[in-house]
């Protein structure tokens, strides 16, 4: 009869508890933190999946080291009419990059290498090319993983299904088939930080040359099967048997050509993989920290790892620390965070390319769970989208509608990131509306005087037009800001070898 007490009583709590979860699930749906803070608006999950055009939206929240709960909201694949779920598949973009930084050091616990050599003592099939920029000085493994190691290529954009892939030597050097510019210094290592998703390649390559498996074999064998992330690959392209769990790549609700690109570039941008998996290596970071767990690496190297930012980017909200990495691949964004004390934490994915949808769903999980010390100040509203809608109808008024909320409502909508008015240009210049892109290319610029970025982008529309006195002219504008501007200096030469052919 005590037994069957316990078991009533233990059934009892559990149902309170779902209960209390599923009440905290509506909550946050049907409550979520904006830039609008007036009481009389509520906002959803689905008005504001609605207004930043997103398909599908994931989640998994970490609580007390464990998951809470996991959603999926949308469509994983529009035209198909799939729904997304907890089991949906996205690109992890960037996020990539802290994966890849357990399986680096895994290698250097084990002593197979020195996190503090010459990177090239462990490159067999490729040398990196020291000259005078790097001023006699060694890149390590630790510049590479900690974005210090004063290297070109931040990012890059992938390939469309069924193009040509390039190798990872080719990629490297910036040949054919690859479309990014070759991983060369741009100042000397250890000075200062530089993301570099190129530095994060070669991290790829040594894996490769020191262990001598493919790298998406030894990371499935040696880090996600561990960690318990059984739905997860670096596999580029994904096997044929993921194909009905991969969400479909959209930009501002446009499916990508091919519904998605391949990445090569896998250790910094190729993982597959749920919020769900992600949270799994959230807790077992958390808990290597505290020394309770070590899946993958000890205490003392998870601690040189977040001490350093090797993969990850660690704030410090009035003392409470919060480890993170944010990931945007061609038609997706996703974001993960776990806080380092207290066992709190966030994985959200999604096939779309707004980062701000993300912003508002960690603020109102922030809010909901109470994290110690967690700024939660509702953002202000994006400008770009606003917007947007009148720009396709009619880009004057678009621009004239900017101007007129940038006068009468200044406090309500977010005009000091340039990144608003760009990515809008952007979309623009995807669908070759040159001259729509120029405008708000234009407006960027005449906003933004200072920034090489915004001249760097009118340059590119430029260009698109062959207008290339005007491209040249912003690119050497864009060079005099920023001087690390390598994209800028590979634009003006390919200008002038323009000019030299017709001449």
């Amino acid at each position: 009869m005590k037994k069957l007490h316990l078991v009533l009583m233990l059934s009892l709590t559990l149902n309170i508890f779902a209960q209390n979860v599923k009440d905290k699930i509506k909550s946050f749906e049907d409550n979520m933190l904006s830039w609008d803070k007036s009481k009389t608006k509520k906002w959803t999950l689905k008005d504001r999946m609605a207004f930043y055009n997103m398909n599908a939206v994931s989640i998994a929240v970490i609580k007390d080291y464990k998951v809470e709960w996991a959603k999926a909201y949308g469509y994983a694949d529009v035209a198909e009419n799939r729904p997304a779920s907890v089991h949906t598949l996205f690109q992890a973009a960037s996020i990539s990059k802290s994966i890849n930084s357990l399986g680096q050091l895994k290698l250097a616990e084990q002593g197979k290498l020195s996190l503090d050599d010459d990177i090239n003592n462990y490159l067999k099939s490729w040398k990196f090319p020291y000259d005078s920029i790097s001023k006699g000085k060694k890149i390590s493994i630790a510049n590479l993983l900690s974005h210090k190691a004063g290297l070109s290529v931040h990012g890059f954009g992938g390939y469309q299904r069924g193009k040509e892939l390039p190798t990872i030597i080719q990629i490297l050097d910036g040949l054919k088939p690859s479309n990014s510019i070759a991983v060369r210094s741009v100042f000397e290592p250890n000075l200062k930080f530089q993301y570099s998703g190129g530095g994060t390649t070669i991290s790829q390559l040594i894996l490769e040359n020191t262990t001598g498996e493919k790298y998406e074999d030894y990371m499935l064998k040696n880090v996600l099967k561990p960690l318990g992330m059984n739905e997860s690959s670096y596999n580029q392209p994904p096997s044929p048997d993921k194909e009905l769990l991969l969400a479909t790549a959209y930009n501002n609700g446009k499916e990508v050509n091919g519904k998605y690109h391949i990445y090569p570039e896998k250790a910094a941008a190729g993982l597959w993989t749920n919020p769900s998996d992600l949270a799994k290596y959230i807790i077992e970071t958390q808990l290597s920290l505290l020394g309770k767990s070590n899946k993958i690496l000890s205490k003392e190297m998870s601690v040189r790892r977040i001490e350093n930012n090797y993969g990850v980017f660690l704030s410090d909200f009035k003392g409470t620390k919060y480890f993170a990495h944010s990931g945007g691949n061609e038609g997706f964004v996703c974001y993960y965070i776990g806080s380092v004390e207290d066992g709190n934490g966030l994985a959200v994915m999604t096939n779309g390319n707004n980062f701000k949808l993300i912003e508002e769903i960690l603020l109102s999980i922030a809010s909901l769970n109470q994290w110690k010390n967690y700024p939660i100040e509702p953002q202000k509203e994006s400008i770009g989208l606003t917007i947007r809608k009148e720009c396709l109808k009619n880009i004057d008024k678009g621009i004239a509608l900017y101007k007129d909320l940038k006068k009468n409502k200044p406090n309500d909508y977010n005009f000091s990131n340039e990144n608003e008015l760009n990515e809008l240009g952007y979309e623009f210049l995807k669908d070759n509306q040159l001259d729509a892109a120029l405008k708000i290319f234009d407006l960027n610029v005449n906003e933004f005087p200072k920034s090489g970025n915004v001249y760097d982008s009118r340059g590119e529309a430029y260009f698109n037009k062959k207008e290339y006195t005007l491209s040249k002219s912003d690119y050497q504008k864009s060079l005099e800001l920023d001087p690390t501007n390598n994209n800028a200096k590979e634009m003006i030469l390919k200008i002038n070898q323009i000019f030299s052919t017709k001449n």
